[in-house]
């Protein structure tokens, strides 16, 4: 089964795969893994999805390529966007990323303070 043949199977819901084999190995691992959020989205979204990547972004290429127009296309967009979760870029330090900057000296202790209490 391919996964696109798999994506129409399960029409949108929510899936777990519970055996992965590595092809050239033969090695098996047994469990509940969650698809990647790519992955879970329909396969005419995983091309969009592509296709958005390939164009490096550029809308007006999107465009050109699907023949609709700049509207059609940020709202897929926003539509898309709605089923991913997106990773924090700029995570709070942990405490003891904090405590490790006191200590070199990078910090002041009210800074420190300020920080513990800001990833609280």
């Amino acid at each position: 089964m391919d996964w696109q043949e798999l994506t129409d199977l399960t029409r949108g819901q929510p899936f777990v795969v519970e055996r992965v084999r590595l092809a050239g190995s033969g090695v098996a691992v047994e469990g509940q893994f969650e698809p990647p959020q790519l992955a879970q989205l329909s396969i005419d979204d995983q091309v969009f999805v592509a296709a958005f990547v390939r164009s490096h972004g550029s809308i007006k290429e999107m465009e050109r390529i699907f023949g609709v127009s700049y509207p059609t296309i940020k709202a897929r967009l926003n539509r898309i966007a709605e089923h991913l979760d997106f990773v924090d870029t700029n995570p709070a330090p942990t405490g003891a990323d904090v405590v490790d900057r006191l200590r070199r000296g990078e910090i002041s202790v009210e800074e420190a303070l300020v920080e513990l209490e800001k990833s609280r």
